[in-house]
């Protein structure tokens, strides 16, 4: 999660920016559609677009050289201000105060977020094999930040400490040439609907099967 504003008084400009996604390596679609229905919610509240903002996100974290996304998506937003396009259609919303707001709520929405899936996922067993695959999946995660991530392009571009600029890298990785999982595993089956964009919320979690 990052939520951000921008100042630059000398030319009377501000914006915000931030957003959230999850990427989980072994995804449980009750919290993959529970996520983005409270992102749905928080959204709905604030007058702003879930479907555009989504779409934002599975636009940005993808790896197009795997065909990938990075996770299971969820919203990002940037440059958002009274003056920004969507504000055009729905004024009351994007004024300074009511994306204050907007941003807030998202931030405030991170400790909800992480304390379900901590107590849904806490004592779930995990294999060596898992390791492994999620050592692997961490690898992509690496190559989007270092590779497309703006955050980490504006770091060093703006001549910022590096240390700081690479704190969101995980500490242990993996890469393998030319890895791929064996067909019909429940990995090969993760990396084929998972990680690809998907309409969560039109899934019904009873009735879903891999």
């Amino acid at each position: 999660m990052n939520v951000r504003y921008f100042e630059v008084a000398e030319a009377n400009m501000w914006w915000f920016g931030g957003g959230v996604d999850v990427t989980p390596y072994y995804p449980h679609i009750s919290n993959v559609v529970w996520f983005h229905q409270a992102l749905k919610t928080l959204c709905e509240k604030h007058n702003q677009s879930y479907p555009t903002y989504k779409e934002y996100c599975d636009k940005y974290f993808l790896l197009p050289h795997r065909g990938e996304t990075r996770g299971v998506g969820g919203i990002f937003f940037d440059q958002l201000s009274d003056k920004c396009p969507e504000a055009a259609s729905n004024p009351s919303a994007f004024t300074k105060k009511a994306l204050l707001d907007f941003t807030s709520d998202l931030g405030f929405l991170f400790s909800t977020i992480f304390s379900h899936f901590a107590v849904e996922n806490r004592l779930i067993p995990v294999t060596p094999e898992q390791r492994q695959y999620q050592l692997l999946r961490r690898g992509r995660y690496v190559e989007f930040n270092l590779i497309y991530d703006r955050g980490t392009k504006f770091g060093f571009q703006s001549e910022g400490r590096t240390e700081s600029i690479l704190m969101s890298l995980p500490p242990t990785t993996k890469w393998q040439y030319n890895w791929k999982p064996e067909e019909g595993t429940q990995e090969d089956k993760i990396m084929k609907f998972f990680h690809r964009a998907q309409d969560w919320l039109s899934i019904d979690p009873s009735t879903f099967s891999l």
